[in-house]
């Protein structure tokens, strides 16, 4: 058996003509959080527009965010935005990861990955929310510093989570 390949996370260059698999994980991402929902869907056609707009052009739809891609080896497996901060606070979106890859540690280093870039960024909260059937993921997300805060989004059945981060000084 061979060894697992390295995970690395690049921060998409929105410029650059490689969108290291993006589209297909936002895809996968969409049409299993629809399925989820109850509204399965069978094609990217098919979802709500801000959806298809950001699977057909992701540089324009998270163009004010940083955008991370994991791959393992050369295989995309992996994606998080983290939207541009207003007021300090930043929200993490569109975390996925392929399911034949899952409990690798790939959403975990994503997300730390994540909070180093909000950090950089000036960012002192970082928040998302979640979908209360993905309780795997809000185990996750609880694990790694975040909690449930009063919702900022009033959709039936989403979680919606807060972590402090902070800046260390170099000074």
């Amino acid at each position: 058996m061979a060894p697992p390949e390295p995970l690395v996370i690049d921060r998409l260059d929105l410029a650059a003509p490689d969108a290291l698999g993006l589209p297909a994980l936002l895809t996968a991402y969409h049409l299993r959080t629809e399925a989820e929902k109850g509204v399965p869907v069978s094609d990217v056609e098919v979802l709500p527009a801000r959806y298809r707009a950001e699977v057909a052009d992701p540089r324009s739809a998270f163009a004010d965010d940083v955008v991370l891609v994991a791959r393992c080896g050369n295989r995309p497996a992996g994606c998080l935005v983290v939207t541009a901060p207003v007021a300090g606070r930043s929200e993490i979106k569109r975390l996925w990861t392929d399911p034949e890859l899952r409990g690798r540690g790939i959403a975990s280093a994503l997300i730390d990955t994540a909070l180093t870039q909000a950090v950089e960024g000036g960012v002192s909260t970082v928040a998302l929310s979640v979908w209360s059937w993905r309780a795997g993921a809000i185990r996750l997300y609880e694990r790694l510093g975040f909690a449930v805060v009063d919702a900022w989004d009033e959709r039936d059945d989403l979680v919606c989570m807060e972590r402090a981060v902070r800046a260390t000084s170099t000074g």
